[in-house]
């Protein structure tokens, strides 16, 4: 059982608090919306039934329907209106149920408990109509009161769903930029930072994967590209333009990749291309087309005679292999290329 305060009201609820006369005071004191005055209590009371209740012992439940209004003589109610409005604890000659009363059969909003040993007094429909013929005026000013009362509680609802749409929209915000944040690293990851491919983890991660993008009406294929004599291209010209044979490596193989492929550089200056084709021919297809792309490559501010070339080395890839049977009989074609001096593609039968 929460208990969240005795008689504390909103600031909302605050503006509701009218000034009502009683005969025992001045001409007009200052009420709770709430509370009664002696000879609202008297009235009330006196056209409802008495009914004693122990500690824990439920009024009524949210959502239950009801036509009758309570007040308190002794002891205390919880009101509890389950997150919509912050739970109530009131007490003698408060009054709760209101709106039932008013309206007829209405689905209540919150539930009400005994707090402690209490004695209320139920004030059925029929009841309440006969007071109104008796004491209009008095009765007047209680509903006047009440609607008040209702309708600050209902703006001040109103003003939390609004509170609160805000907060999920800022939450909603940050999410979506800590789902970009994540985006953003993942690629990042994932990304060889001087080429813009795939790197080696990013080739892991899309072989875990790859079921899904999977075309099986073709089949799988890997090249594997090797750059000759990078080391003497970083003697001859310098390491800045070394990384700028890299990414003009690495736009080749881009280019000679299709929607389903992955181009990657698994690192220094070897690349891959895990591709899905019809045929052999179509695999050896794109390791010449990759090499002629490479080998006609030039770049400014290099020697004459520097000559930027690829081997290309590749084989089908069966189903029921993995990457590293994969990657051994394509490195083996490749070195078939490298044996015999470079410049050139070869794919196994």
């Amino acid at each position: 059982m929460r208990l969240k305060g005795e008689g504390s009201v909103s600031q909302a609820q605050s503006q509701a608090v009218l000034e009502v006369a009683t005969p025992h005071a001045s001409p007009r004191v200052t009420r709770l919306p709430r509370q009664l005055s002696d000879q609202e209590f008297t009235l009330l009371a006196s056209a409802g039934e008495r009914r004693e209740l122990q500690p824990g012992e439920t009024v009524f439940k949210r959502g239950e329907f009801g036509r009758a209004m309570f007040v308190i003589d002794s002891g205390r109610v919880l009101l509890e209106f389950a997150g919509d409005l912050p739970d109530k604890l009131i007490g003698p000659r408060e009054y709760f149920g209101e709106l039932a009363l008013f309206i007829g059969n209405h689905a209540r909003s919150g539930g009400a408990m005994a707090a402690e040993p209490c004695v209320l007094y139920v004030l059925e429909q029929a009841a309440f109509e006969e007071l109104l013929a008796r004491a209009p005026e008095t009765l007047a000013m209680f509903m006047r009161r009440s609607f008040a009362y209702l309708v600050a509680s209902e703006q001040q609802l109103i003003a939390n769903y609004k509170r609160r749409n805000e907060d999920l929209i800022q939450t909603l915000d940050s999410l979506r930029q800590t789902q970009d944040q994540l985006h953003l690293a993942r690629r990042q990851v994932c990304t060889d930072d001087l080429t813009g491919l795939c790197n080696r983890r990013g080739l892991y991660r899309y072989l875990e994967s790859m079921g899904e993008m999977r075309d099986h009406d073709r089949m799988l294929g890997l090249l594997l590209i090797d750059l000759d004599h990078f080391k003497q291209i970083n003697d001859r010209a310098g390491h800045l333009i070394g990384d700028e044979v890299l990414r003009a490596v690495g736009a080749e193989v881009q280019d000679a990749a299709a929607a389903t492929d992955l181009p990657c550089r698994l690192g220094g200056d070897e690349f891959a291309l895990l591709t899905q084709v019809r045929n052999q021919r179509e695999l050896n297809d794109r390791a010449l087309r990759v090499a002629e792309g490479v080998r006609q490559l030039r770049f400014r501010g290099t020697p004459p005679d520097l000559r930027v070339s690829v081997s290309v080395g590749g084989s089908l890839c069966r189903d029921e292999a993995g990457w590293s049977v994969w990657y051994s009989e394509a490195d083996c074609a490749l070195y078939h290329v490298k044996g015999s001096g470079g410049d050139g593609a070869h794919v196994l039968m």
